[in-house]
């Protein structure tokens, strides 16, 4: 069995959380689910221009091979949203920041593909060489954190 945590930053800290009840009405705040070392939800409000939910490593769609899972996914849209969440918290900037920490963002997010399905025509690739944030879920949760220029919970793995 791999890492599970729940944990909500409520706009000053991280703390442990369930599932239930709902994070607290102050925003900004952004609650992150990892589940087994393959799956991380990140929930976060205001949602911005994004659904207020994305997903690292796997998507639940993806993960548990059932489309009726999670909605459909739209990285382009949760990592617009992330971004406008970020520059919430970072007290403004200009467009151009924006684009740049949503295409950074980007790079987290998951999409409703198998992340391990090789690329037939790169024979370069090789599962080997993978970094440990494309195994663990909980390192890329970590990265992403700081990405978004977050603390990273104590007893999170990095």
């Amino acid at each position: 069995m791999g890492f599970s945590a729940i944990y909500l930053f409520d706009g000053r800290q991280w703390t442990e959380h369930q599932e239930e009840p709902v994070p607290p009405e102050v925003e900004p705040w952004l609650r992150v689910d990892i589940h087994d070392s393959d799956i991380a939800t990140v929930v976060y409000r205001p949602a911005g221009r994004g659904s207020g939910v994305a997903y690292l490593g796997f998507t639940p769609r993806t993960y548990f091979e059932d489309e009726d899972a999670s909605s459909p996914t739209d990285v382009v849209r949760e990592a617009t949203g992330l971004a406008d969440w970020w520059m919430l918290r970072s007290h403004g900037g200009g467009e151009l920041e924006h684009a740049v920490k949503a295409s950074e963002l980007l790079g987290y997010l998951a999409e409703d593909r198998d992340p391990w399905e090789l690329d037939l025509d790169d024979e370069e690739e090789d599962v080997d060489v993978l970094d440990d944030g494309e195994v663990f879920v909980e390192v890329k949760t970590a990265r992403f954190l700081e990405a978004l220029d977050l603390p990273v919970p104590a007893d999170l793995p990095d």
